[in-house]
């Protein structure tokens, strides 16, 4: 007898033993007389209906040995109809040798069948399938479909903006606020209403609004502090362009709608902090004040909303390249004049550092007033940095009206007693001042040797192992205008940098801008264009 293929092993579910037994069936065509059945009696059988039933019992048995062999166990389990048209269940055949040996029906009784046992069966039970059997089958709560997300909702452009805009200041005012609070300590002013007021003045300074005073006009803006408005600006404007849903759709016309909407809240702002510090001992223009914050937080806002909008990038696409690489090797050039004049800060304060601890202990303060007098020379740590890279490159800066601090002239007069002084030269270099004139101009060659790398990437080599085929007007296009980015770059770092404390002889504090811009121009590129010219001569081959 065939088995059952769809059969798993070893199964309960009495759907999939009747499935795979109706499938395994085989049935042979019978042609045969049938006579109706009389009905039960209620005694016990008689020899008659003895001998009926063994004479189909023979032929059950010969038709299955012709075709069914061992299978009239399941068809013993159809029903047979009688006298009258009345349904009768039977029980089960259990099939011996070929022999069928039928028990006599009940009077319309259900009846369970037994398990086959014969030839092919591999004793496999049988389960009667019936109304109970379905009924205790488990219901499963088939999942419905997942449909797909809906479209995310947009965030109105003045709420985005009003929301991220205020935030942006209010991350930026909160450590003025701390810092000055502590240095307030040296004079025994404490209180939060005076840390607030007089962080809210710190922080309209480094946003480059003078602040008036007994003294004069305070206009030295710590570049750490602007730094950081810049920082968070740039955030403020990558923050609005994904709540407006203008994320990566290359639109320059949203960029600009961000950057101006952020830059007229970041304005407003500005204006109600001038109008709050003003009038407690301190004179500031509001006007002054509203232009220095449009204009910052237009900058500032700009760049995060051409990163979010993704049309830096298309821009970046459009834009010619030699040009492209002229401006990308001229702000690397400036960074690394800006690390080398970093570096040159810090050490010059290392090894001064006996001096800037005597300073230090000058003031009669406790630990708060100290590290508040630290924090706050550290907040003017990236002026130092702009002034050093001018020193390297030549024309230096000036601490008081009439003095000059460069490599070839130390001339300075009193000072104030701070940490970040203890640095300065104590004269002329000499011939030292030689070897640092050469840090500008080794770091413009390495700015120049990079853009060749970086232009033989995108090259393709004419054999493996060979130099690619870089065409000159590339190379020395892009050194030569990494000049002027440069320059441009360093002249306005140097602008704000700088600024007076008071109208006496530090009035003129800072290097100047436009001498520091013209020699950066010609000194990065002449030094570009010639380490670009090395990188194509002596570079390594690119490995394919």
């Amino acid at each position: 007898m065939p088995t059952p293929p769809d059969r798993p092993d070893d199964s309960e579910d009495p759907f999939a033993v009747a499935e795979a037994a109706f499938a395994a069936r085989e049935t042979v065509p019978l042609d045969r007389h049938t006579e109706p059945l009389p009905a039960p009696s209620s005694g016990p059988p008689d020899k008659s209906d003895k001998s009926g039933q063994g004479g189909r019992r023979g032929e059950e048995g010969r038709h299955g040995e012709e075709g069914v062999r061992g299978d009239a166990g399941l068809r013993g389990e159809g029903r047979r109809r009688g006298e009258g048209g009345v349904e009768r269940p039977t029980q089960a055949i259990r099939a011996e040798g070929g022999k069928a040996d039928r028990a006599a029906s009940s009077g319309g009784m259900d009846r369970s069948t037994e398990a086959i046992s014969g030839p092919g069966s591999g004793g496999r039970p049988t389960v009667l399938v019936d109304d109970k059997v379905l009924g205790d089958r488990p219901t499963v709560r088939v999942p419905s479909q997942r449909r797909p997300p809906g479209p995310a909702r947009r965030a109105p452009l003045p709420v985005a903006v009003g929301f991220a805009t205020v935030w942006a200041a209010a991350l930026s005012y909160v450590p003025v606020a701390a810092v000055i609070g502590l240095a307030r300590t040296l004079e025994g002013q404490g209180g939060l209403a005076g840390a607030a007021h007089a962080g809210l003045a710190g922080w309209l300074l480094g946003h480059g609004v003078p602040i008036g005073t007994s003294i004069g006009a305070l206009g030295l803006a710590p570049l750490l502090l602007t730094m950081l408005v810049g920082w968070r600006l740039n955030r403020a404007g990558l923050h609005v362009t994904r709540a407006i849903g203008a994320r990566r759709n290359g639109s320059t016309g949203s960029a600009l709608l961000v950057a101006f909407a952020i830059a007229l809240t970041y304005s407003l702002l500005g204006s109600m902090a001038a109008l709050g510090v003003d009038g407690r001992g301190t004179d500031v223009a509001p006007a002054q004040a509203a232009i220095n914050f449009f204009v910052i937080g237009l900058a500032g806002g700009l760049v995060g909303a051409l990163r979010g909008t993704d049309a830096l990038s298309v821009l970046a696409r459009r834009t010619p390249v030699a040009l492209r690489a002229g401006v990308r090797t001229g702000l690397i050039a400036t960074l690394f004049i800006l690390a080398s004049g970093a570096a040159v800060t810090g050490l010059s304060v290392a090894l001064g550092g006996g001096q800037a601890a005597d300073t230090i202990s000058a003031f009669r303060t406790g630990v708060a007033g100290q590290a508040g007098i630290t924090l706050l020379s550290l907040s003017y740590g990236a002026n130092a940095a702009v002034w050093a890279a001018a020193y390297l490159l030549g024309p230096g800066f000036a601490l008081g009206t009439g003095s000059a601090i460069r490599l070839t002239e130390v001339t300075v007069g009193p000072l104030p007693t701070l940490p970040l002084l203890a640095g300065l030269p104590n004269g002329p270099m000499g011939a030292a001042g030689a070897a640092l004139l050469a840090v500008p101009v080794l770091a413009a060659m390495a700015a120049g040797w990079l853009l060749t790398m970086r232009v033989n990437r995108g090259m393709p080599a004419a054999a493996p192992g060979e130099k690619p085929a870089t065409p000159w007007s590339l190379l020395l296009g892009g050194g030569v205008l990494a000049g002027p980015v440069a320059g441009v770059a360093l002249g306005v770092l140097c602008r704000l940098s700088g600024g007076p404390l008071g109208d006496g002889r530090l009035a003129t504090i800072g290097p100047d801008p436009w001498q520091v811009g013209l020699v950066a121009t010609a000194v990065v590129a002449g030094a570009a264009a010639a380490g670009a010219a090395a990188g194509r001569a002596f570079g390594p081959a690119r490995k394919n």
